[in-house]
């Protein structure tokens, strides 16, 4: 190894025999320190070799994806993740020479003849933790602002996408320098999280947020957390109650249930509950005829199975009442768990504790909209919002009565494919913002840099101090300077 490698493993405190994750960081760092600065050209070439990888090997990887879940339709998987992906590394290459441009800022009045700009640099190494429910989009959508803002990159998969994770090791290995991207297939989470990155973004649950958090401050690594949490969705008395079931139904149980941003629980006016029930039964049993065919998609793994079908009977057994809303029953080998909605629940039950992320919908009714208020500020602020509505008066009433993630008005998580507005959470949903421009933000330093004017008496500023500062001083208060 050379002398320049051999200084930067010791700086970061690795010694000999290194693991395969701190060879593979400490290629990247030499080639960072190589080339800090990468080009508008090269950079855009990367993107376009992401475009290519993801579109030309899309049945391979909706094939994967269904492997590791035991089934999710290819088709769900190339329109949640494959369209999201590829808009997002074009809409990037679009407007990228812009964000790379030098800014022109404003240079303070006692020193005007001076100049003032900022300059967008990358960071240096990202590293990217990946979860297993949409497993393209969410290593895609932050590789992309990690590689636009000119950074080399770093990704560790979920255990639970061993065979997307092998498969997209191999097209990464084919396609891309290991000194520029590179998947570690075997690396542990707690490992990953050590090593000492310029940037870390972490997808996943709150608890394992904190862990990663708490590892990457030994480094003093900044980080980017996306913690999902239980979403809320008010559906108003202007909101015809059919259109509302028909769009929320589909945000619930696409991937069932399984997603971060999905609606979480569900506010409907008093009286509407039932009737809300009877429409979703109507609705969900004919786009899922069967659930044990390929449009529905199965739990992850045993463990997210029983913690749901527990989940379940805890609220059953303190009273909410369940509407199966499809005739199939629960298909323990598949890890098939029927949609269901739930009346009647309560702040005791685990299923208005913890996120659910499963196909289990609790509905709650409300008199007024300053109750359903109260209620989501007496929680943790969530990663996304949903509102039907259309009286602005209401809309603007929850938007600045509360605080989210995101919000889609009429609809569910349709915010987070639009690539001009960043994502992110807030508080114990999460830090941090990415996608479109705010991404590339997020994954450079956004260097200041103050040219002193060549014509000044910068002395006048100097000590010893005395009656001359003082009325500069007062001259400068005066005049608000």
């Amino acid at each position: 190894m050379g002398g320049n490698m051999g200084q930067t493993a010791q700086k970061s405190g690795f010694s000999e025999p290194y693991t395969e994750a701190q060879r593979a960081y400490l290629f990247q760092r030499q080639a960072y320190s190589n080339e800090p600065f990468p080009t508008y050209e090269s950079r855009v070439a990367s993107l376009r070799t992401l475009e290519a990888l993801i579109s030309e090997n899309i049945e391979a990887i909706a094939e994967a994806v269904s492997a590791d879940f035991g089934n999710r339709s290819p088709i769900e998987t190339k329109l949640l993740e494959g369209y999201g992906s590829l808009s997002g590394i074009r809409y990037t290459i679009r407007h990228l020479k812009r964000w790379m441009k030098r800014q022109n800022r404003h240079v303070s009045v006692l020193f005007m003849t001076g100049k003032n700009r900022v300059i967008p640099q990358p960071k240096g190494v990202v590293g990217i933790v990946v979860p297993w429910n949409y497993p393209l989009f969410l290593m895609c959508s932050p590789l992309t602002s990690a590689l636009a803002a000119g950074n080399r990159c770093m990704i560790k998969m979920a255990a639970n996408s061993r065979n997307l994770c092998r498969l997209m090791h191999e097209l990464f290995k084919k396609k891309f320098p290991q000194n520029l991207v590179t998947i570690l297939p075997d690396v542990t989470g707690a490992e990953f999280s050590s090593l000492p990155f310029d940037h870390l973004i972490f997808t996943g649950s709150a608890d394992s947020g904190r862990v990663v958090m708490r590892s990457a401050s030994d480094n003093l690594c900044p980080v980017t957390l996306e913690l999902g949490g239980k979403s809320p969705t008010i559906i108003c008395d202007d909101f015809d109650l059919r259109e509302a079931a028909l769009r929320i139904l589909y945000g619930k149980f696409i991937n069932a249930g399984q997603t971060c941003i999905a609606p979480d629980y569900l506010f409907v006016p008093e009286q509407k509950a039932e009737k809300f029930a009877d429409l979703a039964r109507e609705i969900v049993s004919r786009r899922y005829a069967d659930i044990n065919g390929g449009d529905y998609t199965s739990i992850i793994d045993d463990r997210s199975y029983r913690r749901l079908r527990e989940t379940f009977l805890d609220a059953t057994t303190r009273g909410a009442r369940a509407f199966k809303l499809v005739d199939g029953e629960f298909n323990d080998a598949l890890r098939k768990f029927p949609p269901h909605v739930m009346l009647d629940v309560t702040e005791d039950m685990r299923i208005m504790q913890e996120e659910i992320f499963g196909p289990l919908l609790p509905v709650m009714t409300y008199r007024n909209l300053d109750d359903v208020v109260d209620y989501i500020n007496g929680k943790d602020r969530p990663l996304a919002l949903y509102l039907f509505t259309h009286d602005s008066a209401v809309q603007e009433r929850i938007l600045f009565g509360t605080i989210s993630g995101g919000v889609t008005l009429n609809h569910c998580m349709f915010h987070a494919v639009q690539h001009d507005m960043p994502f992110g959470g807030i508080g114990a949903s999460g830090m941090g913002q990415y996608h479109g421009y705010e991404g590339f933000l997020e994954f450079s330093k956004m260097k200041p840099v103050f040219s002193f004017p060549g014509i000044s008496k910068p002395d006048m500023f100097y000590p010893p101090y005395g009656k001359f500062h003082e009325t500069m001083f007062a001259m400068i208060n005066r005049l608000k300077l």
